[in-house]
């Protein structure tokens, strides 16, 4: 069985992609999970604010480094080909 990571190497996988699309998968409880596409904007010592483009308003929405590792946030980067990589996993 695979071990959980740490929040700090959560943090390290997540700053090499700042300033990327990337696209968020987060539970909000009570069956309620939103997929939306952004750009991961920056990072900080507890937190990381990725800003979405909803309907031509900019939103900012943050997320602890514990949401990714208790997996109720997910989050994958585009690459070149425009598919998608799993940037952030508690198991990875």
């Amino acid at each position: 069985m695979n071990s959980p990571r740490a929040l700090s190497d959560i943090k390290k996988d997540l700053e090499s992609f700042v300033g990327s699309k990337i696209r968020l998968k987060a539970n909000r409880g009570r069956n309620r999970i939103i997929e939306k596409e952004g750009v991961l904007e920056s990072i900080y010592p507890n937190i990381f604010v990725v800003k979405l483009d909803e309907r031509r308003v900019e939103r900012r929405v943050s997320y602890s480094y514990a949401d990714v590792l208790t997996e109720t946030v997910e989050l994958f980067v585009y690459d070149k080909q425009d598919a998608e990589i799993r940037i952030a996993s508690a198991n990875n």
